[in-house]
Order: C-alpha cells, then sequence, then structure tokens
C-alpha cells in the first residue's frame, strides 16, 4: 500500500508515528504493572503475535529462545511484520514496538494471556527491555531493527533473505525483572492449550 501514512488504516497500530516517547515512559514507571510475575509475562506478550498470525493462517510455529546471556527470543513462521512504502518512498514498517497497541492496551478487560493477565501489547516488552531486536522477513524484503527500552537506535538494516518469513523478536528484560525468571516446557504446554493453532517449543540454552 503506498500513499499518505495519515491516509492509512489504523487496525493494530497507528501507523502516523514510529514512536511514543510518553507511552514507553508511563510503561516504564509502572513497569510492576506491566509485567507481572517478570519475565515470563513479557514473553506471553510477544508470543500472543504469534498466535494471532497463526490463527489467521490456519496454524503456525513458534520457538522461544533462552539464551545464555540472559536474553530470550520468540521466532514464529508467519507473514512478518507488515511494511509499506510512503508518500515519499520511505520504507515504513507497523510501529508495534514503540508505540501502543489500539485493540488492548487501554483496554485490560480485552483479553487475557495464559497466566490471567491482560494483554497489552509489543511495546510493553519493548520498553521494559534493555535491548530488544525485531528481525523481520517478508517476501517484499527482510531486515533488522535495535531498540534500547522502546525506542529505535537503528535504522531498517537488510537482513539476508532465507527464502523464509516470519518475525523474531530477542530481548533482554530489565535487570530487576530478570531476577524473577522462570520458564519451563510445561509453562509452554499450557499456553498451548489457550492458543491451540500455535505450536510451541522451548529451547533452552542457558549455561547449566
Amino acid at each position: 500500500m503506498d500513499g499518505s501514512r495519515a491516509s492509512w488504516v489504523n487496525t493494530t497500530h497507528d501507523w502516523a508515528g514510529s514512536v511514543d516517547v510518553d507511552h514507553l515512559r508511563g510503561i516504564r514507571e509502572r513497569s510492576t504493572e506491566f509485567a507481572p510475575g517478570g519475565p515470563g509475562h513479557l514473553v506471553l506478550e510477544v508470543v500472543a503475535y504469534a498466535a494471532d498470525e497463526a490463527a489467521s493462517g490456519g496454524g503456525g510455529r513458534c520457538v522461544v529462545t533462552l539464551h545464555a546471556d540472559g536474553s530470550v527470543s520468540v521466532k514464529d513462521d508467519g507473514r512478518g511484520t507488515d511494511t509499506r512504502v510512503d508518500e515519499h518512498g520511505q520504507v515504513v514498517k507497523k510501529p508495534v514496538m514503540a508505540t501502543k497497541d489500539l485493540r488492548f492496551f487501554d483496554l485490560p478487560e480485552a483479553e487475557r494471556l495464559p497466566d490471567e493477565h491482560p494483554r497489552r501489547g509489543m511495546s510493553v516488552v519493548a520498553a521494559l527491555s534493555e535491548w530488544l531486536i525485531h528481525t523481520n522477513r517478508r517476501l517484499n524484503g527482510s531486515w533488522s531493527r535495535r531498540y534500547e527500552h522502546g525506542v529505535p537506535v537503528t535504522g531498517l538494516d537488510p537482513v539476508e533473505t532465507d527464502g523464509t518469513t516470519g518475525t523474531c523478536v530477542r530481548f533482554l528484560p530489565d535487570g530487576v525483572l530478570r531476577a524473577r525468571w522462570s520458564l519451563t516446557a510445561g509453562d509452554l504446554a499450557r499456553w498451548a492449550e489457550h492458543w491451540p493453532g500455535l505450536t510451541l517449543r522451548l529451547d533452552d540454552r542457558r549455561e547449566g
């Protein structure tokens, strides 16, 4: 879709802007509210998007990887994050990381995640992470972008195409949250019951 950003239909996020600093700051100031139980809730916020994609495509797969550096990645095999070209010929990706999800953020009654806490959106994960890397593979091109506490610090860096599509979000939760880290294959099995169209797998690469 081409044309002015202002003319693009907003379904999940507002295409008119890419970063909402006040929104991100508000999340950080109320971290216990937005990450109840610690990093496990942040993982659920990311997996929920993979589940959305699986539901729209008749099923999908998602791998949650726990890395030795304390970060976690969530990788799915969906279509990848929507990317468009604006009136200036600039590539614009849907601003899922640094702006509010219009469906959930201000409507905590809209959906509950498997931990029984409200779904708020991907911006919660970005805001409460020291860094986050969003790698996106679509049929019309692949790229990666790094965020720090929700604010993009790189452009859309090209990624070599490998014939696949999907999204990978790797993030390092804030240190205070990491101290409360706990995630097992059993947790993923319970989550899968909540999203029957999504096949979940845990890859634990932590030492010990």
